[in-house]
């Protein structure tokens, strides 16, 4: 597992009359992923976003695009993330009736496969599918909204997938509630890539709250 800290701004806190300028205001800023969550409003209570927006911004940023679906049924437009310019799509695992062939069709697609897991979403059922993934995504707030605060139990959670992927060259991903007074707790078990959404684009300098973040992280 990587030792390198990714930090990865969620677009869901960006100002959508201007999300384009946002976008490359933390790419600028410092940002190392564009963390893009898609809700459908079934799986979660909130509708966001799809392929169309993702493929307008893909030409405004040369950093990676971490596309998180918190959808149902999935595999329906995993060819459509891909083409829209994602580098990452990371499915849930409770919306997955076959979660080793999803993920190992996001990697035909030539993307990076990622699996994530809601708060009361047991690890076991990752085991069989590790040789599969490239990133595990532990949810550290209920899904659907963003703003929420940090549930400090997923800490331990953090801490298990971290001891169950060994030295698989899996990343951990922590999203949910990230702000710059958890982010050691976080990065001290386990998790190199921090999602931010308010704690990054509250405020007027996104480089001040994700250099807040990345330093709080390293100690």
């Amino acid at each position: 597992m990587t030792d390198t800290l990714i930090i990865a701004p969620s677009i869901l806190a960006a100002d959508f009359s201007r999300i384009g300028d946002d976008v490359k205001a933390v790419d600028t800023a410092g940002a190392d992923w564009i963390h893009l969550d898609v809700m459908d409003g079934h799986f979660v209570p909130n509708l966001t976003f799809g392929p169309p927006l993702i493929k307008a911004l893909r030409p405004l940023s040369q950093k990676t695009f971490d596309t998180h679906l918190m959808v149902s049924n999935p595999d329906l437009l995993l060819a459509e993330y891909a083409t829209a310019g994602s580098d990452i799509i990371t499915v849930h695992a409770e919306a997955c009736q076959h979660l080793d062939r999803t993920l190992s069709h996001i990697r035909e697609l030539g993307c990076k496969a990622g699996v994530s897991l809601n708060p009361h979403t047991p690890i076991d059922g990752l085991q069989h599918v590790l040789d599969r993934l490239d990133l595990i995504l532990v949810m550290t707030v209920n899904p659907g909204f963003g703003g929420q605060s940090f549930i400090d139990t997923m800490l331990d959670k953090i801490a298990a997938v971290k001891a169950m992927i060994g030295d698989r060259p899996i990343i951990i991903e922590a999203d949910g509630g990230i702000t710059a007074n958890n982010a050691a707790k976080v990065f001290a078990a386990g998790a190199r890539a921090l999602v931010a959404g308010s704690a990054v684009f509250k405020g007027t300098s996104y480089a001040e709250n994700i250099t807040a973040i990345r330093a709080a992280a390293a100690s």
